[in-house]
């Protein structure tokens, strides 16, 4: 018999999971091009998820339910939130793009959306290998098909078979590596795989050689080198609307399940996967800033751009344990930097394409760099955005990319051992680089000619969304002490249960 318990902690998912139902069934019945009847629902009940989530995880309460299959913790919950938010501001941004583009023939887009964010919510809730595997395909299932929308358009039908077959290999991989693991321990709850594999007894090989795998399998849904093949490709080829749901969202995911799995789960193995993320974040900052500059297509160079962010938080994700000793406030100061740096990154991310997607217009995709030129002249309210969104993910002061990457950095020189103070010095070095060619675009919007004289005209939802959204990055970075306790007190409360 299934307890109350358990009902209330996937409530949220509930939900979600009815009012997409829903919501497709009403699809059917709307004849506006623009589909406001399904946009409008969707928001609905992306926002009231929201709230459910924000009360939840505001009241600090864990509790599993079915078995132990699932886990409502603080961490979890403001993840949900966070994801459930950035679906909203992405379908915000997107509705004009994609009714200019005939994506919106059909209620497709929206009940696709909604899936995925179902998709995260149960990786994110996962406290079995089986549920978390569950939620990565139900995510990674809606995210081929909303790449593959434009029908007839060749290069997302490219991107999207890419993303499909590197996804299914992916998965594959992070599947094997599980399987070996419950072949060495016996069980797919990650707290019973922790006492199987801190008691000691078990063979380090076999689980090490499982460990490579899931590690592989983490690294392709951060993106990060030399998984990291998908990325521009996707990223370019997709419509951008869809760029931005997977470049957003998807990494609060993408973060948990590295929690869940390699913290929550092999957190006696850490002295192992601290080492393959040390390798995967040199790679990812080396290779993400130096391809960046190359870069004349403004979505390719953000594609390299996150994978060199990626790096950043693998980088905070593998400061937590120091020579095989856990302490709490190491812990607690790294993992919450990893946290923090993933939910901003969200955030600016938001409002760089945001711009991006406002800037195209019917048969013109603004996706190169020189089609940012004079933009200030044409709009100075959205090259204001845009600008401190670039100088927010280069690191500069005091905006909150500068706060993320301190805490990330201050996790590592915590330690005191040589090698992370290394990685520390050579981080930085990277961010330097990294300046460079979001630099160059702010160049071009503000210094170069305009290559048109028409105005930047956007509705009114979208103008007030943009503006907050800009408002935040830069509001964040001068007073970040309350969404970092936030993250430091979800952390706590999460490996705390």
């Amino acid at each position: 018999m299934i307890d109350n318990i358990s009902w209330l902690a996937i409530y949220p998912e509930i939900v979600l999971l009815a009012m997409t139902c829903v919501i497709a069934l009403v699809d059917l019945g709307v004849g506006s091009s623009r589909r406001t009847a399904t946009y409008v629902l969707s928001m609905l009940t992306l926002g009231v998820v929201a709230v459910l989530l924000g009360v939840y995880a505001a009241s600090g309460n864990t509790f599993y339910g079915f078995g132990n299959m699932v886990v409502s913790d603080a961490m979890g919950n403001w993840l949900k939130c966070f994801a459930a938010l950035a679906m909203m501001v992405t379908l915000v941004y997107s509705r004009p793009y994609a009714a200019d583009r005939g994506m919106l023939r059909g209620g497709e887009l929206f009940t696709l959306a909604l899936l995925s964010v179902l998709g995260m919510f149960i990786m994110i809730g996962g406290n079995n290998f089986l549920i978390i595997y569950l939620g990565l395909e139900l995510l990674t299932l809606s995210s081929y098909a909303l790449v593959a929308l434009r029908r007839d358009h060749a290069t997302a039908t490219e991107a999207a078979m890419k993303y499909f077959v590197l996804g299914a290999m992916a998965s594959g991989f992070l599947l094997y590596g599980l399987s070996m693991l419950y072949g060495a321990t016996g069980s797919l709850d990650i707290g019973e795989v922790f006492k199987a594999v801190n008691s000691g007894q078990l063979r380090h090989q076999v689980l090490v050689f499982g460990l490579v795998f899931i590690v592989a399998g983490l690294a392709f849904k951060l993106g990060a080198v030399p998984f990291h093949m998908w990325v521009p490709d996707v990223y370019h080829g997709a419509p951008t609307a869809v760029t931005l749901m997977i470049g957003s969202a998807p990494k609060l995911a993408a973060f948990a399940i590295v929690i869940r799995l390699l913290v929550d789960g092999l957190l006696p193995l850490a002295m192992d996967w601290q080492q393959m993320l040390a390798v995967l974040a040199i790679g990812s900052l080396l290779l993400g800033n130096l391809a960046a500059i190359a870069q004349t297509n403004l979505k390719r160079m953000l594609a390299y751009s996150t994978i060199a962010h990626m790096g950043f938080v693998l980088l905070g994700l593998m400061s937590g344990v120091v020579n095989g000793h856990v302490d709490a406030s190491t812990v607690e100061a790294a993992y919450s930097a990893a946290m923090f740096y993933v939910v901003t990154y969200v955030l600016t991310v938001l409002a760089t394409f945001g711009v991006i997607l406002l800037l195209a217009r019917e048969g013109f995709e603004s996706e190169e760099i020189a089609d940012m030129a004079g933009l200030n002249q044409r709009s100075p309210l959205y090259a204001g955005v845009m600008a401190v969104c670039l100088f927010s993910l280069a690191g500069i002061p005091p905006l909150v990319g500068f706060y993320a990457k301190l805490a990330v950095l201050q996790a590592l020189l915590a330690s005191g051992q040589a090698p992370y103070i290394a990685l520390a010095v050579f981080a930085v070095v990277m961010s330097l680089i990294g300046a460079f060619y979001y630099l160059r675009v702010v160049k071009v919007m503000y210094f170069d000619a305009p290559l048109t004289a028409t105005t930047v005209s956007a509705p009114l939802d979208v103008r007030m969304v943009l503006t907050l959204n800009g408002a935040l990055v830069l509001i964040l970075g001068i007073v970040p002490g309350g969404l970092m306790s936030l993250c430091a007190d979800a952390i706590m409360r999460s490996l705390a249960s």
